[in-house]
């Protein structure tokens, strides 16, 4: 077909996760406290570290940035998820379908090289410890987390470039809970055995190529702190397995997904939700319990806030 997009598609009917009403009231309170909680979890880590003085360091700058992202990766789909839990007939218009698969693509790679920053981060932190003032100024900070926004958006929007032209014709049902590319492809009027090998391959290779070379840092990193046992190593070894821990919650959903050749439907749906719901909880979860720092930022914040109470 020659032109713009040939789309009669007017909405997306969302099949969601499960149809019995009994799991879905069980989803319904799992997600809702869930989201509550990571949203109330990263807006603290990000108001304790603008607020402390203490975590104004390279190191809970990009945390900060992480949480950021965490609660706008939360907004994306959560909100939508458990309203329809609400409701028997799902839908979500065609112009929605494309913009949360645009935010759900740009903040998820923005999140991959937000995690590579911080592994140099702790690489320079732990190897070149005499450097590191130097090596991650404030203007480093700034310029990684730029080029990770950036290289989201260039990501997403390859993606969108792929999609936008499509015909949809006809079938208009998504297994699915959320609007999820590989299968937004199948509804495609035409051939996409192209686009959709494309797709694959392009996220496959991003998550595990990212990964693998996390990995391979971090056990350098680790090998590093092994070989240079002091009496820092047990701080260290504490904050390097927050950071592994996280990288494990993010990558493994996003890589069954992208690279297992054949997923089963109802296990990629709950590893997406695994995806949107529990990671941004867990992260700042993780970051707080395995870190004294944040523990004692956090304590500060409270008493700063009864003080402003008491005061008002």
């Amino acid at each position: 077909m020659e032109g713009g997009n040939h789309s009669v598609v007017s909405e997306f009917v969302l099949l969601g996760l499960t149809p019995s009403w009994e799991i879905q009231l069980v989803l319904l309170v799992f997600s809702s406290v869930l989201y509550v909680a990571s949203m109330t979890g990263n807006i603290l880590i990000m108001f304790s570290v603008a607020t402390d003085p203490h975590l104004h360091t390279p190191m809970y700058f990009l945390l900060a940035s992480l949480s950021f992202l965490d609660m706008a990766i939360c907004c994306t789909g959560s909100p939508k998820m458990i309203y329809d839990l609400f409701r028997k007939r799902k839908v979500i218009s065609f112009g929605g379908c494309i913009a949360q698969i645009f935010f759900i693509h740009f903040l998820g790679v923005t999140e991959i090289m937000l995690l590579i920053a911080m592994a140099f981060d702790r690489y320079v932190a732990i190897c070149k410890p005499l450097h590191y003032l130097t090596i991650m100024s404030p203007r480093t900070c700034i310029l990684f987390t730029a080029a990770a926004w950036a290289f989201g958006i260039s990501h997403s929007l390859f993606q969108l470039a792929l999609i936008v032209n499509l015909p949809f014709c006809g079938p208009n049902e998504l297994d699915s809970f959320y609007c999820d590319l590989p299968r937004l492809l199948r509804l495609a009027c035409t051939d996409t055995y192209r686009l959709h090998f494309i797709v694959i391959a392009n996220n496959g290779v991003i998550c595990v190529v990212s990964f693998f070379a996390l990995l391979i840092g971090y056990i350098f990193i680790l090998f590093t702190v092994w070989k240079h046992s002091s009496s820092a190593s047990p701080k260290a070894l504490s904050t390097l397995s927050a950071h592994i821990t996280v990288v494990l919650l993010v990558f493994v959903p996003i890589m069954f997904i992208y690279t297992w050749p054949h997923p089963n439907s109802q296990m990629d749906k709950f590893l997406a939700l695994s995806d949107a719901v529990v990671t941004p909880f867990l992260n700042p979860v993780i970051y707080t319990f395995r870190n004294k720092e944040m523990k004692a930022a956090i304590k500060r914040s409270f008493r700063q806030l009864v003080i402003v109470k008491k005061i008002s």
